[in-house]
C-alpha cells in the first residue's frame, strides 16, 4: 500500500496544497495520508477532495488579521486567529465538505507532540472533532501557539518530535511512498538562536521537550537522509520546491506560485506517482 507524507512548514505547505491538487485531478486517492503541522491541515482538504480550497484561503485571509496577527494573542494567545482559523473558515466561509470528508476510506493521520513525554502521537484524522482540535495541535508552534489540550492531554506542533513521519509510514506497513516535503533539495536544518532560546522556556514546565527541541535539527536532517535513501531504491518519490519559500511569507503572488510550482512538479512525475500503486 503506498503513502502520502506530508512535511509542515506554516505557510510553506501552500507548495504541498498544489502537489495534491495535481493528484485530485487525476483522481488519484492514496489509501494511507500522514502529516504533521500545515501539510496535514492542507491535506485535509485533499481527504475532502476540495481542490484549491488551500489556496483560495491564503488569498482571500493571508492579510486578514483574523487569520494571521498580533491581536490574536489578546483573544488566543496566539498568531493565528484559532477560532477564526479552525472555526469560521471551514464552517461559513470556504465550506469545508465535511461528507466527502468522513467517506475517506483510507487511514488518515494527525502527528502531533505529547508536551509532558516529548513522545509523538499520531491521531485518527477521521475522528477530527467539530473544533478540529487535534489539527490545531499540529500546528501549535511553541511561543506562537498555545499548548493545546486533547484528551487530558497537552500537545504541541507535531513536526517538533517527528517533522517528516516517513517511518511511522513504514512501520504501519507501507511499502511505497510519496513524500511532499517543503524545503529545496539540499536543505539542513540546523540548530537555531530560536529553538535555544524556546527549549529554555519550556524546560521547566514541559523538560522533556527540552531536548526535542535541542536535537530537532539532528533528527530532521537524518529523516531527510532516509527519504533519499528510500527513493534510490525505488520505494518513494519525492516532490520538493526548487526555491525555499518563507514559513510567514506575505507576498500572495509567492504564496501562489508555489502552490503552481507544486501542481508542475507533481504533473512531470505522475507516472512516477502512478507507479508507487503497483
Amino acid at each position: 500500500m503506498p503513502s502520502l507524507v506530508l512535511e509542515g512548514g506554516t505557510l510553506r505547505p501552500i507548495f504541498s496544497s498544489g502537489v495534491m491538487d495535481a493528484l485530485l485531478d487525476q483522481d488519484l486517492m492514496f489509501p494511507y495520508c500522514i502529516g504533521v503541522s500545515a501539510g496535514i491541515s492542507n491535506g485535509i482538504s485533499y481527504i475532502s477532495r476540495q481542490k484549491r480550497r488551500n489556496l483560495e484561503i491564503m488569498e482571500k485571509y493571508r492579510h486578514d488579521p483574523r487569520y494571521l496577527g498580533y491581536r490574536n494573542f489578546l483573544k488566543s494567545r496566539s498568531l493565528f486567529g484559532l477560532d477564526f482559523v479552525f472555526g469560521e473558515i471551514p464552517a461559513k466561509l470556504i465550506p469545508f465538505d465535511t461528507a466527502t470528508y468522513r467517506n475517506y476510506s483510507g487511514k488518515l493521520l494527525v502527528g502531533v507532540t505529547n508536551a509532558s513525554t516529548g513522545l509523538p502521537e499520531y491521531m485518527n484524522g477521521l475522528e477530527a472533532d467539530e473544533q478540529w482540535t487535534m489539527l490545531r495541535a499540529t500546528c501549535a508552534i511553541p511561543l506562537v501557539f498555545p499548548a493545546i489540550e486533547l484528551n487530558g492531554q497537552k500537545y504541541y506542533d507535531g513536526g517538533l518530535a517527528d517533522p517528516i513521519p516517513i517511518r511511522k509510514a513504514i512501520a504501519d506497513g507501507n511499502d511505497k511512498h510519496l513524500i511532499v516535503l517543503t524545503q529545496p533539495e539540499g536543505y539542513r536544518k540546523t540548530l537555531g538562536k530560536r529553538n535555544v532560546r524556546v527549549a529554555r522556556l519550556l524546560r521547566r514546565k514541559y523538560p522533556k521537550l527540552e531536548q526535542v527541541l535541542l536535537m530537532r535539527h539532528e533528527r530532521y536532517n537524518e529523516t531527510v537522509a532516509l527519504c533519499e535513501q528510500l527513493e534510490r531504491e525505488g520505494r518513494a518519490v519525492i516532490i520538493r520546491p526548487a526555491a525555499p519559500l518563507d514559513s510567514f511569507e506575505k507576498d500572495i503572488g509567492k504564496l501562489r506560485e508555489s502552490c503552481q510550482h507544486g501542481y508542475a512538479l507533481a504533473s512531470e512525475r505522475m507516472s512516477d506517482i502512478r507507479s508507487l500503486f503497483q
